[in-house]
């Protein structure tokens, strides 16, 4: 797991992470032997070099579900229980995450992107910070590939602005019609491992994805463990990217209904039972309270890997 150094990750050295890890060994300012050199990093992408030569749609990335509400934070109602950091690091690589204009108690704020549910009353921060803080993940973490689900009522032109600003439009993927998806591989090797999907003004920046251009996905609506079915919602299922949405609301998410839903076999059950149903890959399994459950494990079975949480 990377560490986390004067506000940006690190990762752990023992084998040449490329120049930084050069630069420290000609930084050495005592009179000890030169080390010898690291060896060089197995290449991995997203933890398993099984998953490599795989193209992105391909790929099962475990997805949380208004992954900027969480319990560690001042949210009213949450839907996860660590913040958005805390669900990198513990392997989470897909977020859905809702943009709205603050309308919350802070003048100085409103109009402004912010990341909240509804209504900013009930817990939000600047769509900037949200985005610097997934900048610093993946410049710490080179062999990642992410994913954003957008729920957006912003203006394309403010999105684009905090991406700018955060440096996070650096990492951007721009997928382009009648093309086929890139390896995480070469991804990796382009250092564009961010690909971006929204409900709202996509296609421009070349970039910024129209989601139901590229995925369709189950009903997100469901109160009650019946209800979680492999029937279509928004989007074409002929499209390359799939969403499997896998929560209960009734009203609202809670750990209780998580723990109905998260665990295995039910879990991997359905995604298995909708990916015969649709003849592709579930790629987006998506839940609330990640923690709870086996989430991590059914993305793992689901890309075919040995050794499985």
């Amino acid at each position: 797991m990377a560490g986390f150094e004067a506000g940006g990750f690190v990762p752990p050295l023992g084998c040449l992470r490329g120049d930084r890890d050069r630069r420290m060994r000609r930084g050495r300012r005592d009179n000890r032997p030169e080390a010898p050199p690291s060896p060089p990093c197995p290449l991995v992408c997203n933890g398993s070099a099984d998953l490599c030569l795989k193209h992105y749609d391909e790929v099962a990335y475990a997805t949380t579900h208004n992954a900027f509400s969480h319990a560690d934070g001042p949210w009213i109602f949450p839907n996860q229980d660590h913040s958005i950091l805390r669900q990198l690091l513990d392997g989470v690589r897909a977020l859905m995450i809702d943009i709205h204009p603050y309308d919350g108690p802070v003048d100085r704020f409103l109009g402004e992107p912010f990341v909240c549910h509804v209504t900013c009353w009930g817990g939000g921060e600047p769509l900037v910070q949200t985005l610097d803080t997934i900048r610093a993940f993946l410049e710490a973490s080179p062999h990642e590939v992410l994913t954003l689900i957008f729920e957006s009522y912003v203006s394309r032109e403010e999105v684009v602005d905090a991406f700018e600003e955060s440096g996070l439009i650096d990492f951007c993927f721009a997928h382009h019609p009648g093309e086929g998806w890139p390896t995480l591989e070469e991804m990796i090797s382009r250092n564009k491992r961010l690909v971006v999907l929204t409900d709202f003004e996509g296609g421009s920046p070349d970039w910024y994805h129209a989601v139901w251009d590229l995925a369709w996905e189950t009903d997100f609506d469901a109160q009650r463990p019946e209800d979680l079915t492999c029937d279509k919602n928004r989007g074409d299922k002929n499209n390359d990217l799939f969403i499997l949405n896998h929560f209960l609301t009734a009203p609202v998410a809670s750990e209780r209904l998580a723990r109905q839903v998260n665990f295995n076999p039910f879990l991997l059950d359905r995604a298995r039972a909708c990916e015969a149903d649709a003849g592709q890959v579930t790629n987006f399994v998506t839940v609330d309270f990640y923690g709870i459950g086996d989430l991590l494990e059914t993305v793992c079975i689901l890309n075919g890997l040995d050794d499985c949480p």
